[in-house]
């Protein structure tokens, strides 16, 4: 009876033992970094001697739980069989091949879960660049197969994209990269999150940023966030700047993670990491996509922005999320349809300036002369000297008034935090860990008295001089003012410009650096025809080497 018994015992654990699910096939595990944090004290960059690489808060291994018994059935013969399917693909192919059966919205979404952990879990590899992950993706992704009849080639359906942690979403926190809002779960989604729900899209996660959008600490490093660590470049890992404060969004895109990402921008933070990344990104002028349930800096000069690997993805992008707002004060009323019969392979009869101080940088000459000899009319411009006084006293005086009413309105209704003075007694208590880089930026905000009249004069001062510097759009006759990464991005802002940008090559360190076309107002949809041309005609864009 005792041998039985023993018998029975050891077949019930032999069985155990075979059936336990198994471990993950890569496994996020914290390194030691303390040699490679001391040798980036040697780089020229004094914003890229970083203090710390990993997130001392996120264990993504906790992020994806809810993925595993999936993931386990998909193998590394699964994702390579699908690598030529899906990497640097654009929309319109990759919902062609699920009318084929090629792919699946499920397959697609498992790929780059798999793919964002294949690399972020290798300590050699890893961008830094996730905060989280949407626990619904994969149900809502069998959902989109099962209801795929006539399905547009230009649409986003089932198109799994990623968003910058400052743009709330119900399944996961908003934390602006801050400690302060870790636990910032919204009951609604962003008015963009709505409506690329509607237009069918799946939200993958979220990425990290500079905190609190880059206006925070002074001088930090651009894509270091509290919450998340710090982000990496994939053409040069702390060797080359990601750009800020979408950070997250141009890697992430560069990286193949995503078909696509949000960015926002108040000044040069979708047209910087497009530029470092190699992407192409899109600032929309003020009042073309909604703002609400975005953590803001300024409601002045806020906006969000798609980014993407091609120009025909952003517009595609962009028709997914535009809407009229009607709480959000600067949203339009607007017909326009960014992707309606395509985007035009032409530059005829279109003039575009030139800015003389950028023609001694040789890539951009030589792009300026592709297009010349294309048939574009080049017009070159010295713009006049201008004043930019008060542009820091404008982004102090709205973020004073305007994180209070998202804190109020727009968050978690359980955060302490209620002000930016709220933010600076958090961070003080425990610094090293919530603040390393300091939070000059934040005392800077309390300590400005400026008055809401003083305000609205330094306002139209800004947006006067900037139009002076952009005079040549209107006297010209110009579509486009172009210009390098974002060198005009402030100019742009205060003056309700919009930018895309578009990527125009490689310095010989191997550097992305990219051609920036300044718009007329409302005028995305010309911008984007532009971009298009230009992006056939260069077709500069390489994935970067270590993430093929």
């Amino acid at each position: 009876m005792k041998k039985s018994l023993l018998f029975l015992f050891a077949t019930i654990v032999l069985f155990s033992c075979n059936t336990k699910e198994k471990e993950p096939e890569f496994q996020f595990e914290k390194y030691d970094e303390s040699a490679a944090i001391k040798a980036q004290q040697n780089h020229q960059n004094g914003r890229m001697k970083f203090k710390l690489f990993q997130s001392k808060v996120i264990d993504m291994n906790d992020v994806y739980k809810p993925f595993q018994s999936d993931l386990a059935k998909f193998s590394e013969e699964n994702y390579n069989e699908l690598k030529p399917l899906i990497l640097e693909q654009d929309i319109p192919t990759l919902q062609n091949y699920v009318k084929e059966g090629k792919l699946s919205y499920e397959k697609l979404t498992l790929f780059y879960l798999y793919r964002i952990r294949k690399f972020e879990s290798d300590s050699t590899l890893s961008l830094n660049s996730i905060i989280a992950l949407n626990p619904n993706v994969l149900k809502e992704a069998r959902e989109k197969d099962l209801n795929k009849d006539n399905v547009s080639e230009f649409s986003m359906y089932g198109m799994p994209v990623l968003l910058k942690d400052n743009i709330n979403t119900k399944e996961m926190p908003t934390t602006a990269g801050a400690l302060a809002l870790e636990r910032n779960y919204t009951k609604s989604d962003a008015f963009i999150v709505e409506k690329l729900r509607e237009n069918d899209a799946l939200i993958l996660g979220k990425v990290n940023l500079s905190e609190w959008a880059y206006f925070f600490c002074s001088g930090c490093p651009l894509g270091y966030s509290a919450i998340g660590g710090q982000t990496l470049n994939p053409y040069g890992r702390a060797e080359y700047e990601t750009g800020g404060s979408s950070a997250g969004s141009g890697v992430t895109v560069a990286a193949n993670f995503a078909v696509a990402a949000v960015g926002t921008e108040t000044s040069g933070s979708i047209t910087s990491p497009s530029s470092q990344n190699s992407v192409v990104g899109l600032k929309p002028t003020i009042g073309v996509l909604s703002r609400s349930g975005i953590v803001p800096i300024s409601s002045t000069l806020d906006t969000p922005g798609p980014m993407t690997k091609n120009v025909i993805d952003n517009a595609i992008f962009m028709n997914a999320m535009r809407g009229f707002d009607k709480n959000d004060s600067k949203s339009k009323e607007l017909d326009e349809e960014y992707y309606q019969n395509g985007l035009p392979n032409s530059f005829k009869g279109k003039r575009l300036g030139v800015l003389k101080p950028l023609l001694g940088d040789s890539i951009y000459a030589l792009n300026i002369d592709k297009m010349r000899k294309v048939g574009v009319e080049i017009v070159e411009i010295t713009p006049p000297q201008i004043s930019f006084n008060g542009f820091i006293t404008l982004l102090n005086i709205d973020m004073k008034y305007d994180l209070p009413k998202y804190l109020a309105n727009e968050a978690d209704k359980s955060l302490f935090i209620k002000n930016v003075k709220n933010v600076i007694e958090f961070n003080k208590k425990d610094s090293i860990l919530r603040a390393p880089y300091g939070q000059q930026l934040f005392d800077g905000i309390v300590k400005d008295e400026t008055t809401l009249a003083e305000l609205e004069v330094i306002k139209a001062n800004l947006k006067s001089e900037a139009e002076k510097y952009l005079q040549a759009l209107e006297e010209e006759n110009l579509d486009a003012i172009l210009s390098i990464n974002n060198y005009h991005s402030g100019i742009a802002a205060v003056s309700f410009h919009p930018t895309l940008t578009v990527p125009m090559g490689y310095k010989t360190s191997g550097e992305p650096i990219s051609l920036t076309f300044v718009g007329k107002p409302f005028d995305e949809r010309n911008l984007l025809e532009l971009g298009y041309a230009f992006e056939q005609l260069t077709k500069a864009r390489k994935m970067p080497k270590n993430y093929q």
